[in-house]
């Protein structure tokens, strides 16, 4: 379990402070999968990064199964279990994936690259031995990173936007494998995205804006005031092929 308790961060710009988050109390349980939505610029991404540590937050506590780990490094929480897979997957010039997948498991114990490779739809034959770099595309390099989660056997897993740049066959295997990863490991798994087919594997939806916690509430409701909000737009209702440049937004 993961709980983050009344956690402000505030960065120091060239005009000021300013505050990136507020007061934020989240309870993250074991092998439950959340979906992180909101406003571009609403807090989601710095949230995240607080809780993996590449943020280190201002006020307030983070403990990961009642251990408070708000002062630990990266590497420690890495120890501890919790993991980012970041938007934009890192290509490893020289590196194989086999290699690549060992250093990522934090064991001196051989993986199991092969069975890896399976639980998110790559043929072992095919990518082991292959070196990380521009040749793969933006699916590929997804999986990947999620196949080096695997490795880690992590607590909490987080991804940010993975489905970021990808084709659809690829976001439809994206999808599957956190069906499958949720199946199959203990690991909690924490997703920020806006696609709505991801939002439907979420036990719970954690919706950030102006950079606080708004609602916690179910994929169901959530996805039912959103089309219910496209409803109510009177510009939708209104709109004639090709719309007018002075078209109004009302509720």
């Amino acid at each position: 379990m993961l709980e983050i308790k009344n956690v402000s961060l505030v960065f120091d710009e060239m005009q000021g402070k300013v505050q990136v988050l507020k007061d934020i109390n989240l309870t993250l349980e074991n092998k439950k999968i959340y979906v992180v939505t909101g406003p571009n610029g609403g807090g989601k991404t710095s949230l995240a990064k607080a809780i993996m540590g590449i943020n280190h937050i201002t006020s307030g506590q983070i403990l990961l199964d009642g251990q408070d780990i708000t002062k630990k490094e990266i590497y420690e929480r890495s120890r501890l279990g919790i993991g980012y897979a970041f938007q934009q997957p890192a290509r490893f010039k020289g590196m194989k994936v086999r290699e690549y997948l060992q250093i990522a498991s934090g064991s001196v114990e051989p993986v199991d690259g092969c069975q890896l490779m399976y639980d998110v739809g790559l043929c072992a034959q095919d990518y082991l031995d292959r070196e990380i770099n521009a040749s793969f595309s933006g699916g590929e390099l997804k999986r990947i990173e999620i196949a080096s989660i695997l490795a880690k056997k992590l607590k909490v897993a987080i991804f940010d936007e993975p489905e970021a740049g990808i084709d659809l066959w690829s976001f439809q295997r994206l999808t599957k494998t956190f069906e499958d990863m949720n199946a199959k490991y203990d690991t909690t798994i924490a997703i920020i995205s806006h696609q709505e087919r991801i939002l439907r594997l979420a036990d719970q939806v954690i919706l950030v804006a102006n950079g606080v916690i708004s609602e916690i509430t179910s994929k169901d409701k959530f996805l039912n005031d959103i089309e219910c909000l496209d409803a109510s737009c009177l510009c939708r209702q209104n709109c004639v092929k090709g719309g007018t440049v002075n078209a109004e937004f009302n509720r």
